[in-house]
């Protein structure tokens, strides 16, 4: 079980039974408003209220990578790009769509929709 604390902590809860483990997997220092798992699990988005896109790699127990930082773009969503998990999509309130790897956050490609996009 994945969590995240409203400081930006990633947490992992393994349990069995009646046991469990907790262990801190990454610290962003903001806070998480929600975490997406890629269609295969080997990847997790981690996208936070100021817009700010991380990417972590559970199997790796490595630190959160930093792919996209959109604090002054009307952020407003992000997601796995299927089918595969290497890629990742964002969308800004104006309808800039953005495509990251998620191998090393590189920027890839974007285009705007010119319309204004809502999330429902």
């Amino acid at each position: 079980l994945y969590f995240s604390a409203q400081e930006g902590i990633l947490i992992f809860y393994h349990i069995k039974d009646l046991q469990y483990e907790i262990k801190i997997c990454a610290d962003i220092s903001e806070p998480i408003s929600s975490l997406v798992f890629s269609p295969d699990y080997t990847s997790l988005l981690l996208v936070t209220d100021q817009g700010t896109v991380y990417s972590y790699r559970p199997a790796h127990s490595g630190e959160a990578v930093k792919l996209l930082d959109a604090s002054g773009s009307c952020f407003l969503a992000a997601d796995f790009l299927t089918p595969g998990s290497n890629y990742c999509v964002s969308v800004t309130i104006t309808g800039e769509v953005q495509v990251w790897s998620l191998e090393d956050g590189t920027f890839l490609s974007k285009i705007n929709l010119d319309t204004e996009v809502q999330v429902t």
